[in-house]
Formats: C-alpha cells, structure tokens, sequence
C-alpha cells in the first residue's frame, strides 16, 4: 500500500472564474489524491464543461439552493464507500457548506463556514454553525478525519497580520478563537499547517481592498483539521501563492496515510 497522500484544499470563490484563471490544470499537476472545494457557487449542471467530462476524480457536490452562492466539492481518486452532506442544521444546510466522504479507515470533509461580517444575523448564523459542526466532529472523535475547509476565523494573533485592530470583527472575535481553542484541546483535533511550520505572515486570504495580496496583509482562515492520530503522519504543508485563482490561497498537506477502500 503507498503510504501517501495529498489533500488539497481551497475556496475558489466561484468554480467558473477560478477554473479561467487556470485552476484545473494547475490541479490535475498537483497529483492531489482528494480536493476539497469551498465556494464553488455551482450546481452540477452549471459546473464548468470540463469538469463534467472528467474521468480523474470520483466527484461529489453539495451546492447550495440559492444560484451562484456557496456550495462545496470533493474530488477523491478512490471511490469513497458513503458520502453524507450537511449538519442536520435545519437553516444552513440549505447554504451547501459541508460535504464528508467516508472510507474504511478514513473520513474527510469540505467545509464552508459561513461569514458574520454582514450583521448580527449572520454572526447569530455562524456561532449556530459552530454549535452544529461540534456536534458533527464529536461523533468522529477517536477515528481518523481530516476537515478541511475556509473556517473563516482566525485562530491566534500569528494567523492575522493586523490582529490589533480586528479584535472587534467578524473572523477575529475573542468568542470565535476560544471556540477554536476547544477545537484544537489535546487529544480532539490538530491544525495540520502549524504541525510543521510555526512562522508568521502565513496567510490564506487577502482583502481585495488596497494592496492587501501584494503586501501580504492577510488572514490564515483556512485549514486542515485532523484526528490527533493522523499528527504525527504530516509530512510536508505548504501554502500555493505562485498563482492565484481566487482571494483564497491553496492549502497542500502531504500525509504519511493512505485510503482504504
């Protein structure tokens, strides 16, 4: 069995316009053994024509109800032997924001969590969605996960270059990082990127406002979760800035693992 794998992330912010930027050859040359898509804002049938045709990845979708808004994606080499889509989350499951294939020995998810920097109603939204993705990873605590996705929340000061003044925003709330703290208690789950790489100024995502890309003022929001036993199967993480596809960048985490089918 080849003990290795390649689990891609990234938010594409629109399947069509990342795919014209380039996105799907670049994919197909990263030899990834399961993507995970956030933001595609796609049904199937509006998916970009050569995805349709596609014969490389097994290809699941959960898109939202709303036209061109959210929705998330996994494509895996290997035929996964269930799939489940939502959170039982009575209003946010209709958003498409989470999508999780399970394998014998593995199960692993896109996820999408939703942004509060609209209003106070959206900021209620997400904290109900965090309540319901605890309840998702707990029935998965003990076996081996990776979620992997745009959590939209910035966990610590090192993940955000201007933590300062964002303290009082949406993504950077002292609530939103103490859930994360929770999150990520020894022996739940463990940030994948920070297992090898502990710098600074890794970020994931940029304003579209200023120069905030070229200068890199940006935030790390997006992430690898696992299972504390898949820690010490990290074997290189990187963040893709060479291109860009979206105001995301890709996250590519390399695993000492493989799928059993």
């Amino acid at each position: 069995m080849n003990k290795h794998m390649r689990v891609l992330s990234c938010n594409v912010n629109g399947l069509r316009s990342a795919f014209n930027k380039g996105l799907w050859p670049w994919l197909l040359r990263q030899q990834a053994d399961v993507i995970c898509l956030q933001e595609i804002r796609s049904r199937e049938s509006d998916l970009p024509h050569i995805l349709q045709k596609q014969e490389r990845f097994h290809a699941f979708y959960h898109p939202a109800e709303k036209p061109g808004y959210s929705g998330v994606a996994v494509l895996s080499r290997e035929k996964p032997k269930a799939t489940h889509t939502g959170l039982d989350h009575s209003e946010l499951d209709s958003e498409g924001r989470y999508l999780q294939l399970d394998f014998r020995n593995l199960s692993i998810a896109s996820v999408y969590f939703p942004s509060g920097t609209s209003g106070d109603e959206r900021q209620q939204a997400k904290y109900s969605f965090l309540d319901a993705f605890d309840r998702c990873s707990k029935k998965l605590c003990g076996k081996p996960a990776i979620f992997c996705g745009d959590f939209n929340i910035a966990h610590k000061q090192i993940d955000i270059r201007n933590w300062r003044s964002n303290q009082k925003n949406s993504g950077f709330l002292p609530e939103e990082r103490a859930w994360m703290d929770r999150l990520l208690e020894p022996g739940k789950f463990v940030d994948a990127f920070r297992v090898l790489n502990q710098q600074a100024d890794e970020y994931t995502w940029w304003s579209n406002r200023g120069r905030a890309y070229e200068n890199n003022v940006g935030w790390r929001i997006d992430y690898q979760i696992v299972s504390p036993s898949l820690r010490d199967r990290v074997r290189a993480v990187q963040i893709y800035r060479r291109k860009k596809f979206s105001d995301h960048a890709p996250l590519i985490i390399d695993y000492d693992w493989s799928v059993d089918v």
